[in-house]
Parts: C-alpha cells; structure tokens; sequence
C-alpha cells in the first residue's frame, strides 16, 4: 500500500487533522495531483492557520499548478503567519519563494 493509500484510509476513518491533510497534500504534490493537494493544503490550514510548512506547500502546489499569483498571496499570508509564531526558517524560504515569483510576474 502507498503512502497516499495509507493516508486515504485514515481519512476514511474520521481520523481527519492538519498534519494528516498535509502529508495528503504532500503525497499528492509528489504525484502531480496538484488540485487534489491543494484541497488537503487548505483542509490543513483550515485545522491550524499557523501550520507554517502547511503554508510553503501551498505556495508551491498553487505555483506549480500554474496560479502564481495565488501562490504569492498564500507566501505572503504564510510568512506572517511564521513569523508570528518564530519560525524564521520558514519564513525566509517563503519569501525566497515570493521574490521568485514576483520576478516571474514582473515578467510576464
């Protein structure tokens, strides 16, 4: 059984939280489900706003679905959140990841 089969059935049995719906969201960004781990990104935040690895992936997932302006206001939204809850690694590789985009929209 896969990752992603593992962590269905555990949905599936009403075990529903935010570190479930992010390794779901994981699982199905690895697998280029990119709507699907967007839903399970959001669920997470929905659970707990201040999940700070919750939000980078959401950035990303939305990023690499081709919604890079979504992507840069969940960044935004994702650092201050991280940064009101000091986690400073996270928040620095969010906004390396908002600068890149920026750059790519500026672009466009």
């Amino acid at each position: 059984m896969s990752a992603l089969e593992t962590f269905e059935k555990l949905l599936a049995q009403g075990k529903d939280n935010a570190l479930l719906r992010y390794s779901l969201g994981n699982e199905c960004l690895k697998l280029g489900r990119t709507d699907d781990a967007v839903a399970h990104l959001r669920a997470a935040l929905a659970f707990d706003p201040g999940y700070s690895a919750a939000w980078k992936l959401l950035g990303k997932a939305q990023a690499e679905a081709g919604a890079a302006a979504e992507a840069l206001d969940t960044y935004r939204q994702g650092i201050d959140k991280a940064e009101a809850k000091g986690d400073i690694q996270a928040a620095k590789e969010m906004r390396v990841f908002a600068k890149r985009i920026e750059k790519q929209l500026a672009g466009e």
